[in-house]
């Protein structure tokens, strides 16, 4: 990537920009000043050279629930020391679906242990669950996302 593209995508850090060629898995993740590579594990065909898009999936939930937890641990001062999320995407074929006899259903399921350390009575415990599950990529997974494409 050139450095003149390179000053353009930082200029808009909000913008992700992913760039790869037809020959492989292999792809060049640009955010803002942040370059990140992405791949599929060699079992898939890929070389792996990074995470693969799912693992990134996977990290976007687990970065988002543990600072949301921590950020509401913290303006509640409650002493909460460490977060520590776990997380492990599978994919099932579903065994019951309405449209089953035009097109194989999958059901996806994301599997998120969350480790919670510090002196924190049950009842801030489970409070900290349930803010878990509203942290925004969270909440963004579980709903209906409408995602716009189009050919530059």
């Amino acid at each position: 990537m050139s450095s003149a593209t390179l000053r353009v995508l930082q200029s808009d850090p909000r913008t992700v920009f992913v760039h790869g060629n037809a020959t492989g898995f292999v792809q060049e993740v640009v955010v803002g000043r942040h370059r990140l590579a992405s791949d599929e594990p060699i079992a898939s065909g890929g070389m792996d050279t990074g995470p693969s898009p799912y693992d990134y999936l996977l990290a976007a939930l687990g970065a988002c629930t543990s600072m949301t937890v921590a950020a509401y641990a913290r303006r509640h001062q409650w002493p909460l020391k460490e977060v520590r999320v776990r997380l492990r995407h599978s994919r099932n074929h579903a065994d019951d679906c309405e449209d089953c006899e035009t097109k194989p259903a999958e059901i996806d399921r994301i599997e998120r242990e969350i480790v919670i350390a510090g002196p924190l009575t049950d009842e801030q415990r489970v409070r900290l669950l349930e803010i878990a599950n509203v942290c925004p990529v969270y909440r963004t997974l579980t709903s209906k996302v409408k995602i716009e494409s189009w050919l530059g």
